[in-house]
């Protein structure tokens, strides 16, 4: 991810002077125990993601299918097509879970006192690293699946079959893999536009809710930091010309618009309100100025996964950087 960014206090309004090491940080002992937790779900993202994005659907078989009701032959080959991708839905939906177990813990860690949540960020690098390397695959996940129609219609195509056989009192072996009731929730999940993203945001909600001695503020304050961090690494020349790749690039930028999502979830007026401790209209014009194929992607997060966007509050102005 390139050397360590050092983030200036007189740079940021609301963060202080500390490093956030994006690449080396490494687990004190204090840290180890919610890292090691964390560090095994993190080392399945990179084969979620792979599988993601090879996942090239069934299109052909039901297409073939649906043509050609009456043929039996092409019935059973799209079945035996789709049941395995469904399976493929299926782990991928499970993972979601086990990230959201891995957030709320992250957030245990980051939020806990005696420490503020800024003192947090700069004790914690491992924990502040892993927090954004969850929300750098959720948004990667969201992304892929977005331009993916083919899950959408293969997991369609399997609840009418599932429906259809079972009406006809047919007894398929692969209702054991995927029974209704989980592809009930599947559907839910799979119907959102940024599934993994949505997974999060309710978790975080959740966090606060359930943690009534908690201040809200311990979590947004968490939040916008790591907002702050990345958009003045964005946006300087002197830390930008540090990182060795483009990856680092995308890696910031994807972490920014998650927290600011997750903070406009989490606080009461969100992240466009003139209170709000984000610069928005910094955070989108520092996107905006990035050459990266993936910017509209993350620009259309913005525009459609916040709560926020379209309140009274927000200004003419963000609303128009966001058209």
């Amino acid at each position: 991810m390139g050397n360590l960014i050092k983030v200036l206090g007189k740079d940021l309004e609301n963060c202080p002077h500390f490093f956030l090491d994006f690449e080396n940080a490494q687990p004190t002992e204090a840290e180890t125990a919610v890292w090691n937790q964390v560090s095994a779900v993190l080392e399945e993202a990179h084969g979620i993601l792979a599988e993601l994005q090879s996942y090239n659907g069934a299109g052909q078989e039901i297409r073939e299918a649906i043509q050609n009701p009456n043929d039996l032959q092409l019935q059973e080959k799209a079945w035996n097509a789709v049941c395995p991708l469904v399976a493929k839905l299926k782990r991928f939906y499970e993972f979601s879970l086990r990230l959201e177990n891995a957030l709320r813990s992250l957030l245990e860690a980051l939020t806990s006192p005696p420490y503020a949540p800024m003192q947090h960020l700069e004790r914690e690098q491992a924990l502040a690293k892993q927090f954004a390397e969850i929300l750098h695959f959720t948004l990667s996940f969201d992304e892929l699946k977005m331009t993916n129609p083919a899950i959408q219609n293969d997991f369609s195509y399997y609840r009418r079959t599932i429906s259809r056989n079972r009406l006809n009192n047919q007894q398929l072996e692969a209702e054991n893999e995927v029974n209704n009731e989980m592809a009930n929730r599947m559907s839910l999940f799979y119907a959102e536009a940024t599934p993994m993203l949505k997974t999060l945001s309710n978790a975080t909600t959740k966090f606060v809710s359930e943690n009534k001695t908690l201040p809200i503020e311990d979590t947004t304050d968490c939040l916008s930091t790591m907002a702050c961090v990345c958009r003045v690494m964005l946006e300087t020349p002197e830390y930008r010309c540090r990182f060795t790749n483009t990856d680092t690039m995308l890696f910031c930028m994807r972490v920014m618009v998650g927290v600011i999502i997750l903070y406009d979830h989490v606080h009461p007026v969100g992240a466009f309100a003139k209170t709000s401790k984000i610069d928005m209209k910094g955070c989108i014009k520092v996107l905006k100025e990035q050459p990266s194929n993936s910017v509209e992607g993350l620009l259309n997060a913005l525009r459609y996964t916040t709560r926020h966007l379209n309140d009274d509050s927000t200004s003419k102005q963000i609303r128009a950087l966001l058209q």
